[in-house]
């Protein structure tokens, strides 16, 4: 019992952030064969994974009320679940990059939509609703935005954003959220 604890709390950290990605996975997945399921299944399966979502953020707020060592670490997977239920992104891989504190792969997804969109590979409002993700993920991520990227958000504004926008605003400082958003997250190599 050395350890004080530290590795169970790191076998339930890394428990958790393979729920989290088994969960944004299925969510992807979910988005990717959509053609291939009637709207019904589609629905039924989305929503079931939703409430899986919302059933593991509530575990994430029991463990987090009784274990300080795990606040910091389970905050960033929580604020991802609570973009996903609030479906603020409705892009899976923004979530999962937005939780991992990714904003390089942000910008670079950022990148292919701009000439998949040129090309005609990408749908003109696909695009706009992802952009909006990717610069709501950035700005809270503490990103810099451009004159342009700022005019594009004020332009496009949801109020599905707006109010996620609200909702980690009440989080408190910018550090915080980003503290939030990366701790305890795997980065993938």
């Amino acid at each position: 019992m050395a350890s004080r604890g530290k590795s169970e709390t790191g076998k339930l950290r890394q428990n958790m952030e393979e729920q989290l990605d088994r969960l944004m996975q299925q969510l992807q997945d979910l988005e990717e064969c959509r053609e291939e399921l009637d709207e019904d299944e589609y629905e039924e399966t989305k929503k079931e994974t939703l409430e899986q979502l919302s059933e593991f953020n509530d575990s994430l707020k029991k463990i987090m009320t009784g274990d300080m060592t795990l606040v910091d670490e389970l905050s960033g997977m929580q604020l991802a679940i609570q973009a996903a239920i609030s479906q603020a992104f409705k892009t899976p891989e923004v979530i999962r990059l937005f939780a991992k504190k990714q904003p390089g792969q942000l910008r670079t997804r950022l990148g292919e939509m701009d000439r998949d969109v040129m090309v005609g590979k990408l749908s003109r409002d696909v695009y706009t609703q992802q952009k909006m993700e990717i610069l709501t993920a950035l700005r809270k991520l503490g990103e810099k935005l451009t004159a342009e990227d700022e005019s594009f958000l004020v332009e496009n504004a949801t109020a599905t954003l707006s109010q996620f926008e609200k909702v980690t605003a009440n989080l408190g400082s910018e550090d915080k959220i980003l503290a939030l958003a990366s701790s305890g997250v795997k980065t993938k190599a």
